[in-house]
């Protein structure tokens, strides 16, 4: 594949949903990594293993639309 060529990235839309006021400071964490501020505020990230990973963890905070 030449540097001209793209391949479509497959996304995925995460949503905050819940205040991770009181979690573990890992999950807090994890909610910053993936781009997360306040409740309501979506980001649209890559569809890759590290990132389900972390969808996972905080899966009672987010939302996956």
């Amino acid at each position: 594949m030449t540097a001209t060529q793209t391949v479509a990235q497959t996304t995925v839309k995460v949503q905050l949903v819940r205040s991770p006021i009181g979690c573990k400071e890992s999950h807090r964490a994890t909610v910053r990594g993936l781009g997360l501020r306040k409740i309501g505020s979506t980001s649209e990230l890559e569809d890759t293993p590290a990132v389900r990973g972390m969808i996972n963890k905080i899966s009672y905070l987010i939302k996956v639309l």
